[in-house]
């Protein structure tokens, strides 16, 4: 004989939370059968598509689904007996112990059921003295308030007379009436938020009683969808939205307007969490067609989750008085062909001085894909004041997409068209998938700055601003940060040698067949000694170099470098033309002694290497022509110089055997001017030698004769040409005599030799005076 079920003290339900595998779910408490089982999913009761076993065991049984509930599902698997007597005992018949025990099990398991159900229910503590918790009268509560009175006890109470204490010390009585009206709620008037009811009457009843009221409107969590524009009045405090309306209304209107205009000052407001989406696609041809519009905001804070599927997502206007003064907080500003359009609608309005933090500016590949976009606009109506000035944008996004490579369709972060706009900044910005252009101005801009932090398609090489046929001033500054950041920012020049091939001349003070570049000193990668200081390191011309037809042939033995006094600069921005170039810096002290490793010296965007003696170099560990990822940023250098250094030499050498150097510049930030270090007292870097003898008295010369004296001139060299000629304070008849200079002398190299000779048929006298020389090195 089969025994009954025995019912356990197990609480008749169980939950589990689904994780999208799970198909077999146990329930601990008995069954009498499978239809004793209820299942409730997310809530919801689940009524098929699944089985039951381990009907009739004590222990339980299980639930096995066709299909496991999605991942996240709350389930819920309780026992749900139907209530009703099913046996029934004959007078004098035999009392079968199995159906008396049926019996009692069904109704213990009925009474935990009932248990289990009160369990969730209100009821007094049952410490507490009986009370009556009975509630009044249907015509007593009717329309009424439940509450409490002062004994505890269950009462209904008119609005205009229960009154509400909140627990804190200070607090003082209000009646509830005043306490529900403290926030306006558009459920209060009929909203019901599930996306398919017409909210658009109850929404605006509540924003016109929040007006009338000067109220906070609060519009709930869900999908409010209107067949009508809606307008909040300035009169209104402000609005929060923890749902979306979904606008479903005519085309050219505006889903959304806050404030209304007219001259009325709409100050110090609070917007939160505006939320407005188009239930179909606009056509992006009616700019009438706008999302959200805000009017004359003054001192005010507005946040914007979402703007979405209209021609105009947001537009802040100036109407009868300025927009000025407040924040705005931007989301999801997408799939509309102007995210933000910064507009004056008259003569006498302004939009000024705004901050506008974040913002993610985007459309779908699929968004009209034949149509310019752009993220920002600046416009004004016909007549309005134009000058927008001193808008902020903090980390703004943009992914607009262009629509292929190169772009078919602008989509340009920022339009400046109102024509006169002031102080436009954006700090930050990201670009995917946007046009070459940061900005588009067609007007007279001024004082704008684009910052981009990232670009996502062309890189720093990318970021520009495109002037329209109407642009008066070009009055933006980009400054692209997208992997070269250190490297911008540089913008005075110290020296610049635009065609290093026509610097070229035969120099050779350090060596046979040596050549030099005017302004410039050459260095060498194996030096003999080696030197130890920059009279020794910075040779005057050396050999190996390849003089092509319009560029120089670098070994990567050679160097060609600029000489600066980097006493109180000690950051120098470095640019080269030319092929396999390597960046090269050497250092040295305040008494001009090569400084070593010690004292390191840093690029921008690519490391340093020490290449140690006998050569001194710092140096790059690319060229500066290679590619980063496809990227030339390597291009873009900053050297920075080491505390120690006073003087230094900046350049490069060849990265390879087929090295060539057509121009090299080299800047520094505006603060300084370093002095550029050639000629003088240094031997490197000129062409020309000039001296002066005021000490030669040249005698009387006959018909034919001459006088001979030579003058130190270092550096100078046979095959230098040279030039002479004399001078006296009270001059003398110099018709006859001629002054001849050349190379040479007793001492031959270093020194000129020059010859005055009486080329007339009579005596001349000369007498004292000074004589100048000049030596010219040749182009080469």
């Amino acid at each position: 004989m089969a025994e009954h079920i025995r019912i356990g003290d197990v609480a008749p339900r169980v939950h589990y939370a689904a994780d999208g595998a799970q198909t077999v779910f146990i329930f601990p408490f008995p069954i009498f059968k499978p239809a004793d089982i209820e299942i409730r999913i997310d809530g919801l009761l689940f009524a098929g598509g699944f089985a039951v076993q381990g009907a009739g065991a004590s222990e339980g049984g299980s639930v096995i689904f066709a299909q496991p509930p999605q991942a996240g599902a709350l389930v819920a698997l309780r026992r749900r007996m139907v209530i009703a007597r099913t046996t029934d005992f004959q007078p004098n018949g035999m009392l079968r112990a199995n159906t008396l025990n049926d019996d009692l099990d069904r109704q213990v398991a009925a009474m935990q059921e009932f248990r289990d159900e009160t369990g969730s229910m209100l009821r007094a503590n049952p410490g507490e003295a009986p009370t009556g918790l009975m509630l009044p009268d249907r015509p007593a509560r009717a329309n009424r308030v439940l509450g409490f009175d002062s004994l505890g006890n269950v009462t209904a109470f008119a609005r205009e007379e229960g009154t509400l204490r909140v627990p804190f010390t200070g607090a003082i009585p209000r009646t509830i009436a005043d306490k529900m009206g403290e926030v306006l709620s558009a459920r209060d008037f009929g909203a019901v938020g599930d996306g398919v009811t017409d909210d658009g009457p109850a929404l605006q009843a509540a924003m016109n009683a929040a007006a009338a009221a000067a109220k906070h409107l609060v519009i709930g969590e869900g999908s409010y969808r209107t067949a009508m524009p809606l307008l909040l009045p300035g009169a209104a405090s402000g609005l929060t939205m923890r749902g979306v309306i979904v606008y479903a209304g005519p085309d050219g209107r505006t889903a959304l307007t806050l404030g209304d205009g007219y001259a009325v000052r709409n100050a110090n407001k609070l917007y939160d969490g505006l939320r407005v989406k188009r239930a179909m696609l606009s056509s992006w041809l009616n700019e009438a067609d706008i999302g959200i519009e805000l009017r004359n905001l003054d001192a005010s804070t507005v946040e914007i989750r979402q703007a979405e599927g209209f021609t105009i997502g947001i537009r802040t206007t100036g109407v009868e008085r300025g927009f000025e003064d407040s924040t705005l907080h931007l989301g999801r500003i997408v799939d509309n062909r102007f995210g933000l359009d910064v507009r004056t609608a008259t003569a006498a309005a302004w939009n000024n001085s705004i901050r506008y933090i974040g913002g993610h500016f985007a459309c779908s590949s699929a968004t009209h894909p034949t149509m310019d976009r752009f993220g920002v606009r600046f416009s004004a109506a016909p007549g309005a004041y134009p000058r927008h000035n001193a808008h902020l944008f903090m980390g703004p996004g943009f992914e607009l997409q262009r629509q292929g490579t190169p772009a078919t369709v602008a989509a340009i972060p920022f339009l400046l068209e109102a024509g006169d706009e002031r102080g436009i900044v954006a700090r930050g910005m990201r670009m995917e998938q946007c046009s070459t252009f940061v900005a588009a101005h067609n007007g007279g801009a001024n004082d704008c700055v684009y910052e981009v932090a990232y670009t996502g398609t062309y890189a720093f090489t990318g970021n520009a601003i495109l002037y329209g046929p109407n642009a008066t001033r070009a009055g933006g500054t980009v400054v692209p940060l997208h992997q070269a950041a250190a490297a911008h920012g540089t913008p005075r020049l110290v020296a610049a040698a635009e065609n290093v091939r026509a610097r070229a001349f035969r120099q050779t003070i350090d060596t046979a067949g040596g050549v030099g570049f005017e302004q410039m000193a050459v260095l060498s990668g194996n030096p003999a000694g080696p030197p130890g200081n920059l009279s020794g390191f910075a040779f005057a011309g050396l050999t190996q170099f390849g003089l092509n037809a319009d560029s120089v042939g670098l070994p990567t033995s050679r160097a060609l470098s600029f000489v600066v006094d980097c006493g109180e600069c000690k950051e120098f921005f470095i640019a080269a033309e030319g092929s396999e170039l390597r960046p090269v810096v050497m250092q040295f002290d305040a008494n001009e002694a090569v400084l070593d490793s010690m004292s390191p010296v840093l690029l921008s965007n690519m490391n340093t290497v020490w290449a140690g003696t006998p050569s001194f170099f710092w140096e790059g560990n690319a060229d500066l022509d290679s590619l980063v990822g496809g990227l030339a940023i390597n291009k873009l250098q900053r050297v920075t110089l080491h505390a120690n250094a006073r003087f230094a030499a900046i350049g490069v050498r060849g990265g390879s055997a087929t090295a060539v150097l057509k121009a090299l510049r080299l800047f520094c930030p505006p603060l300084y001017a370093p002095t550029l270090l050639y000629g003088g007292s240094r031997k490197w870097g000129v062409r020309e030698y000039t001296t002066s003898d005021a000490g030669w008295v040249v005698p009387a010369l006959a018909a034919g004769a001459s006088t001979s004296r030579d003058v130190a001139m270092p550096g100078i060299r046979q095959g230098d040409f040279v030039q002479a000629s004399f001078a006296k304070t009270a001059g003398f008849q110099n018709g006859g005599v001629v002054f001849h200079a050349a190379v040479g002398g007793s001492a031959g190299s270093d020194q000129v030799r020059v010859t005055a000779q009486n080329h007339s048929g009579g005596s001349i006298t000369v007498d004292a005076g000074t004589l100048f020389v000049r030596a010219t090195k040749p182009r080469i």
